[in-house]
């Protein structure tokens, strides 16, 4: 799901639309047997906060609704390798997974799927978060993309629609858990020069 939303910063000196962000950020090398999307969500919560939550691989659970726990192997850096207990419902009940990237000033994420008792194999994805303006207020434009070996006896679009289902639930629940948290924090509206 991609749209041609822009996003403006400081009096429209900035304007990217979403399909330029994808582009620059979310580039995967899609093989024959594999599948690919990538998923926007405008979350109504300054970049920071909503960052502070997607940056912590760590902690998925703190968004994620189906994870009921996460256990980091190290320290949090590129490499770290998180085991994450899936809640019962899904076709699996853990996935081994490990940072690939993490750039706190561009805000991007990328992770790969390196285990787990599921069928994602060579699963990777990237997640990127984008300021713009909501409501005339802070707002964040997160976008996640993934791509994923399709299972024997699946098609594409079965693949796709399932880890798509999968991310758009993600997606909703960070917005939930970061729109709360803007409401606590009382952010104050962007003035307009």
């Amino acid at each position: 799901m991609v749209t041609n939303d822009c996003i403006a910063m400081n009096g429209n000196k900035f304007v990217k639309t979403e399909e330029e962000f994808i582009k620059k950020h979310h580039k995967h090398d899609v093989k024959e047997n594999q599948c690919s999307s990538s998923l926007v969500k405008h979350i109504k919560a300054p970049v920071h906060l909503v960052w502070s939550l997607v940056r912590r691989f760590d902690q998925p659970q703190k968004y994620k609704p189906f994870v009921s726990k996460c256990v980091l192997q190290g320290d949090l850096q590129i490499g770290s390798v998180r085991e994450v207990n899936v809640k019962s419902g899904l076709p699996a009940t853990t996935s081994k997974e490990r940072l690939e990237y993490l750039d706190d000033d561009e805000h991007i994420l990328r992770m790969k799927i390196v285990g787990g008792d599921h069928r994602l194999k060579n699963y990777s994805s990237i997640v990127t978060a984008h300021p713009e303006v909501i409501d005339g207020r802070p707002g964040t434009l997160v976008i996640e993309s993934f791509v994923v070996d399709v299972p024997e006896g699946n098609t594409k679009d079965e693949t796709c629609y399932f880890v798509e289902a999968l991310i758009k639930c993600n997606l909703k629940s960070l917005a939930d858990v970061s729109e709360r948290l803007a409401i606590q924090d009382r952010t104050e509206p962007i003035e307009r020069m």
